[in-house]
């Protein structure tokens, strides 16, 4: 597991890009029967990938958590952006398909990931904060209705935001958020641009009481976004190419704008869930 410190924005206004880069860039994600995790010291959230396509990978909690088991003191939020897949927690399998995901709950002992068809592995992307109590682990589909019986189902809630106008046209798709996937201060969702619009949380904000993951992907090769950060007046960029994450501190902006069309997760971790808890930046005054 790869430990990344907290920064002070007052060192980071001084910070080459490669420093930038180093501090903030999660990069190698979704390697082939690879789970990669990354730790910031910022929420103490953890970042992570895993590939299963040879063989079942099983999520362990390392050194560095000084813990017997990943989940012992955490919760955890995946969603699948590749081919089909299974998630197995404490013997209890979940089919999760593209585009899906799943909520598990604090206390969760065994966690493995397989894929449906290694020629087509699924790609689960892992997002885990401290937890101080249990709440259900949940699969969770952006399409369809809740199912009975073998695995509890919730239907993401979709809002569209933005114009073309604007270049900012896009859909909100909220998987873990209170009243709708119950969690200790995990938040997670995907937001889908829409042709034509290539910015995305534009105006800018920032939120003193959380702090917040971006996962670009669903970009071809010789695409990029630029991806700003900074506090509101001392602003700086960070290019990202497919399939990259970066970690953003609760006093920094983040916002993004790219060569086309692009898809991105959010994941917040922090004090308040409340979704519109935000400062909202002005345009004059970003810098």
């Amino acid at each position: 597991m790869e430990l990344r410190t907290a920064a002070s924005p007052k060192d980071v206004k001084h910070y080459t890009t490669d420093r930038l880069r180093e501090e903030f860039l999660i990069d190698d994600l979704f390697r082939p029967d690879v789970i990669k995790l990354v730790y910031s010291h910022i929420d103490r959230i953890i970042t992570g990938s895993a590939v299963p396509v040879k063989q079942t990978l099983a999520l362990t909690a390392g050194d560095e958590l000084r813990a017997r088991y990943f989940c012992e003191r955490r919760e955890l939020g995946v969603i699948n952006i590749g081919g089909a897949g299974t998630i197995t927690v404490d013997g209890k399998a979940y089919p999760v398909g593209p585009r899906e995901g799943m909520y598990i709950g604090m206390g969760s002992q065994e966690i493995t990931f397989a894929s449906a068809d290694a020629s087509a592995p699924a790609k689960f992307y892992l997002n885990s904060a401290p937890a101080h109590r249990t709440c259900p682990t949940v699969l969770i589909k952006p399409e369809g209705t809740p199912e009975d019986g073998v695995v509890i189902v919730k239907d993401c809630n979709k809002v569209e935001l933005g114009s073309l106008e604007s270049a900012n046209h896009r859909t909100i798709c909220k998987y873990i958020l209170p009243g709708q996937v119950e969690s200790c201060q995990l938040e997670m969702g995907m937001t889908k641009l829409e042709p034509g619009s290539v910015w995305n949380t534009m105006p800018s904000h920032t939120h003193d009481r959380r702090m917040e993951v971006y996962l670009y992907f669903d970009m071809p090769e010789d695409a990029l976004v630029m991806h700003y950060m900074g506090e509101p007046t001392e602003t700086r960029h960070i290019v990202m190419r497919n399939e990259q994450a970066v970690i953003s501190p609760s006093w920094s902006i983040h916002s993004g704008c790219g060569t086309q069309a692009y898809t991105f997760i959010w994941g917040m971790v922090g004090e308040n869930q409340d979704f519109d808890d935000m400062d909202d930046v002005a345009m004059q005054d970003l810098r």
